[in-house]
């Protein structure tokens, strides 16, 4: 193996737990940092540009995540194949891998950039946005998407290092410019009164500074994993294992978002009260998430490696580890979201009883089952991480996406009421995360017979 740097979490040997921790509380935190790029918009504009510029930032979130989930579908199955070569200790073929993947996300943020600015107001009007809400939501969208290759570039570096176990870094580089963006959110829309300019500008210069950060960290790196300018090239060996891995994945977020976006088409229907508290609501639930995501990092990376080094006996312990680790993470973040629900959307909707009325229906309903998200997630990590991708992306279709937009034609047609929407999340999670973990078995079983035949 690789001789492994201070920062980086030894995922090979050793005691899972106290690893998995390690490794999952820096992603964690650079998560919810991340969040707060968007909870400081969503704050800052809420109480200092009025509520309909609140439901302009927020009613962007599905849109945003339709567009760019299917590139950053590539930054995991970036993280897959640097983690699968590192466990391997294939030096050379990290270092292709790395250099191959960089000049991606450069590639992939610019086409993003002129595909939101093109057809932002198209996409805000096929959603029904209403018509006090569509003018200042495409001018949030389409400076946001001018800083896509910022956030590519940090996407696609960041997963490098998660991949080799380096979790520090990340988390430092997005705290630094998570403080740049609050303080730029407070002058442009305070000072300059600039409103949902403001914030999204705000956002894109937080972008840049991460991304810059991240290349820098790179180009500095000691290991395989070092970035030299020169050097990059799409090798198309490595795009192609990163494609088979990652385009999956991508399509499977695309798809996610596809369902959400109908279900906010759906909430915009409600109006722009129930609009701003779902977005609040939303916003909430997404440091929950963001907080279990960190195992599916964690199964996927751990996955990954140990996939690369062929300790397969090591996998069923990380499945489980992660997945007592998540369900543990979800109820107790989840569960606080709804007991101190009134605060926490009062932050986002200062005096105004009925829209918090509305998230705190949202929260009791998503928030505090969230955990079977986690570990659906978690579920999802493990196949991906042991090369698998297709199976994930099909199950994760059928089970959620199709279930949700079938729910909208069906039962959210004939009970039309928030909480008959609402109640298709939890419903998804369960029957989806049942089917990964029997794919699971299956796929493990199957290794391991392979496993045994060639030796």
């Amino acid at each position: 193996m690789m001789k492994l740097g201070q920062r980086q979490v030894e995922m090979c040997s050793g005691p899972l737990i106290p690893n998995l921790i390690r490794f999952s509380i820096p992603v964690m935190l650079s998560s919810i940092l991340q969040l707060f790029f968007n909870a400081a918009d969503v704050i800052v504009v809420g109480r200092y540009a009025g509520p309909t510029a609140l439901a302009a930032v927020g009613s962007t979130g599905s849109l945003i995540n339709l567009i760019i989930n299917l590139f950053m579908g590539l930054s995991v199955g970036t993280s897959v194949a640097v983690a699968q070569y590192y466990g391997a200790n294939d030096q050379q073929n990290v270092s292709r891998c790395v250099h191959t993947a960089m000049l991606t996300s450069v590639l992939s943020g610019i086409f993003l950039a002129i595909f939101g600015l093109l057809f932002a107001h198209n996409f805000l009007a096929l959603m029904d946005t209403p018509y006090d809400v569509i003018d200042q939501a495409t001018l949030y969208l389409r400076i946001y998407f001018s800083g896509m290759p910022a956030m590519m570039v940090y996407n696609f570096g960041s997963a490098i290092m998660r991949s080799t176990g380096d979790t520090q870094r990340p988390l430092i580089f997005l705290a630094i410019a998570g403080v740049i963006n609050v303080i730029l959110n407070l002058i442009f829309v305070i000072v300059f009164d600039m409103g949902v300019a403001g914030v999204g500008w705000a956002t894109v210069i937080s972008q840049v500074v991460s991304a810059a950060l991240v290349v820098l960290g790179l180009m500095r790196s000691s290991d395989c994993c070092k970035l030299v300018l020169r050097k990059l090239h799409i090798y198309k060996d490595m795009l192609l294992r990163i494609t088979r891995i990652g385009l999956p994945a991508g399509i499977q977020g695309s798809f996610f978002s596809i369902s959400n976006v109908l279900i906010q088409s759906s909430i915009n229907s409600f109006g722009s009260v129930v609009m701003s508290a779902n977005a609040a609501a939303s916003n909430i639930e997404g440091f929950v998430y963001n907080g279990m995501n960190a195992f599916y990092h964690a199964s996927l990376t751990f996955a990954g490696q140990n996939i690369g080094a062929r300790n397969y006996d090591r996998l069923p312990k990380i499945y489980s580890r992660c997945a007592f680790l998540v369900t543990a993470t979800g109820l107790a973040l989840g569960l606080s979201s709804c007991f101190f629900a009134t605060p926490l959307l009062s932050i986002y909707l200062p005096n105004q009883p009925q829209a918090i009325a509305y998230g705190i229906t949202r929260l009791w309903i998503l928030s505090a089952p969230y955990f079977l998200c986690g570990l659906m997630d978690v579920s999802v990590g493990m196949l991906r991480g042991m090369g698998k991708s297709l199976m994930p992306m099909f199950v994760s279709l059928m089970g959620v996406c199709v279930f949700r937009v079938a729910w909208i034609y069906t039962v959210f047609a004939h009970y039309h009421e928030l909480k008959v929407l609402y109640a298709s999340y939890p419903i998804s999670w369960i029957i989806t995360a049942l089917t990964h973990f029997i794919c699971y078995l299956f796929l493990y079983k199957k290794l391991r017979r392979q496993w045994a035949a060639q030796n």
